[in-house]
């Protein structure tokens, strides 16, 4: 891959106008990929302004409020990585409840949140109409690879040194999920754009 140095302000600028360009007035299904380090979750909030100058409303969603109860994301112990990589997220929900419901001819009403993992209960939280034509933005890590029907796939890669250093030492217990997640998704292929976060101030868009 050819790497093109970029500041943040012009990758947000670049991938707003990628996504505000998918024709019809269908919705568009965005993912923001990226473990919590590489900072999904401020990219997405980043590109919420400038898609609305672009006409388009926005429905932000975090893969976060959609896990699993505690009962079973800890059935291995809290620090399994490979639970990590495969229980914790509520795939199914995430389907279901959000992006199902933003297929062309669907009723165009999600869930925002489904579970709130700090107080392990449900968030009770009403559906939400999301008009035509809107760009559903979801930030999470180990989106890709699961049959999740994103229109638009957006993967921020951080070397192995670079998340480590990166990520906080009660959370490094799931880096071999991570590792895992690339070797088995493989994220840097499948995804429609890969960015180079391991200095997050300095990204990078990598070519194919």
């Amino acid at each position: 891959m050819d790497v093109r140095p970029v500041t943040f302000a012009a990758l947000v600028e670049e991938l707003a106008e990628r996504i505000a360009a998918a024709p019809g007035d269908a919705w568009v299904r965005v993912a923001l990929d990226g473990a919590p380090a590489a900072g999904p979750g401020e990219l997405a909030d980043a590109l919420v302004g400038p898609l609305r100058v672009r006409g388009r409303e926005v429905m932000r969603v975090s893969a976060a409020d959609f896990l699993r109860p505690a009962s079973l994301r800890f059935e291995h112990g809290r620090t399994d990585p490979d639970a990590f990589h495969d229980d914790w997220l509520d795939y199914g929900a995430l389907s279901r409840e959000v992006l199902d419901r933003l297929e062309p001819g669907g009723p165009g009403k999600v869930l925002p949140t489904l579970w709130d993992a700090t107080r392990d209960r449900a968030t009770r939280a009403a559906y939400v109409t999301v008009p035509k034509g809107a760009v559903l933005l979801m930030d999470g890590a180990l989106l890709l690879g699961r049959w999740l029907p994103f229109d638009v796939t957006v993967h921020l890669w951080m070397s192995p040194n670079a998340l480590a250093r990166r990520t906080a030492e009660d959370q490094r217990w799931t880096l071999p999920a991570y590792a895992r997640y690339e070797e088995e998704a493989g994220p840097l292929d499948t995804a429609d754009v890969v960015v180079r976060v391991d200095d997050p101030r300095h990204p990078a868009v990598a070519e194919r």
